[in-house]
């Protein structure tokens, strides 16, 4: 990070998710803090942060699936571009490591979950892929800014590895409803709660004036359609504050495949996350005993985690894991697919998608930069 942050800040940004980045007077009264102070320090910290929404896609009617794909060798950005030829993408980055390609996660509406699987199939039928493995999974977790594992004092982070893998086996095992295997994908929303969901992805901090001049609507229809359609019907997962804590420059970001040998593990596992500061985001495989987790480490750190995680194995509380290091000069996101929500479904043309491959298979392959 360019500019270093301050205690306060931190607290800031701890308060903001633990609260709402909509309702800056609580997160002044809980912070002790006047309104106007916490205005100016967002206001600093604004080129530092990302504020927006982590949407509970199940109750929107789409099923999230993580794909890893293997680029056959010279095809790296090939892969990275067909990944987005289908529109319910939501995150593409490019990746290396176990393998050098891209990771990809989608939100599906699942009776197109075939067709979706066929698309991907034909990144290896053509031999774009070399490998690829997709799973469907739970929504995601969001893990917000904290200051445990932060010294007050001296601002510096204490990676107490050795503390968090003997704390493990005493984690409570309840899991919260965003990491549970849904039974079905209800459609709770219309339009207006698709198109409002959209705008706070972008920025959590939108208001609903704005909301309302770009959809056509009064204002009191948004204040509505926000508190009595997606809070009251749990579309929306959390409010995402998304910060670099540690040195950009000596850090990356890492995404971790967990095997657990029951469930009991795997909960354990996954709450023993919720308030460390190198975790992001959480989900869970669909179906099975197994956990996808966003992290952001310095790199110091990194073989230090290996070391617990082979520990965790070696006494039978974890079963396996994979990882790989994304290359975040390659990342692309986008919102829901807004514009393809109809009278309560959503529109998948799956020949546009198998259209838009083959067109980008015949046109010559962009050249990667070898300077950033």
């Amino acid at each position: 990070m360019k500019k270093q942050l301050d205690l306060l800040d931190l607290h800031i940004l701890e308060a903001l998710g633990a609260e709402s980045p909509r309702n800056l007077t609580a997160v002044a009264k809980k912070l002790g803090i006047k309104d106007a102070t916490l205005r100016a320090r967002l206001r600093r910290l604004k080129p530092l942060i990302f504020l927006n929404v982590n949407v509970y896609h199940t109750f929107i009617g789409l099923r999230k699936t993580c794909v890893f794909a293997k680029a056959a060798l010279g095809k790296e950005m090939l892969l990275f571009d067909c990944l987005k030829a289908n529109d319910f993408w939501l995150y593409v980055s490019r990746c290396y490591g176990e393998f050098e390609g891209s990771f990809a996660l989608y939100a599906i509406p699942p009776r197109n979950e075939d067709e979706f699987g066929s698309f991907l199939e034909t990144l290896r039928d053509k031999g774009v892929a070399e490998n690829l493995e997709y799973f469907w999974s739970t929504c995601f977790h969001t893990v917000n800014p904290t200051t445990n594992w932060l010294d007050k004092q001296s601002l510096k982070w204490i990676f107490s590895w050795e503390k968090w893998v003997e704390e493990l086996p005493l984690q409570p095992v309840e899991l919260p409803y965003t990491l549970k295997d849904p039974e079905a994908f209800p459609q709770r929303a219309d339009f207006t709660d698709v198109f409002i969901l959209k705008e706070l992805e972008i920025d959590a901090t939108k208001s609903f004036r704005s909301i309302a001049s770009k959809l056509g609507v009064s204002l009191q229809s948004i204040k509505y359609h926000f508190d009595n359609h997606i809070m009251k019907r749990q579309m929306l997962e959390s409010y995402q504050v998304i910060s670099f804590p540690f040195n950009m420059d000596e850090s990356d970001f890492f995404f971790f495949i967990f095997i657990f040998p029951n469930q009991e593990n795997m909960a354990k596992f996954a709450v023993s996350l919720f308030n460390k500061p190198f975790s992001r985001s959480i989900g869970k495989i669909f179906g099975e005993n197994g956990l996808f987790v966003q992290m952001y480490l310095p790199r110091k750190e990194f073989r230090r985690l290996i070391d617990s995680l082979s520990l965790l194995v070696k006494r039978g509380f974890l079963k396996s894991y994979r990882y790989f290091i994304q290359d975040l000069r390659h990342v692309s996101r986008q919102t829901i697919p807004y514009r393809l929500f109809d009278d309560g479904n959503w529109r998948y043309d799956h020949e546009k998608y198998m259209e838009e491959l083959e067109s980008l298979l015949k046109t010559p392959q962009r050249e990667e930069s070898l300077i950033h």
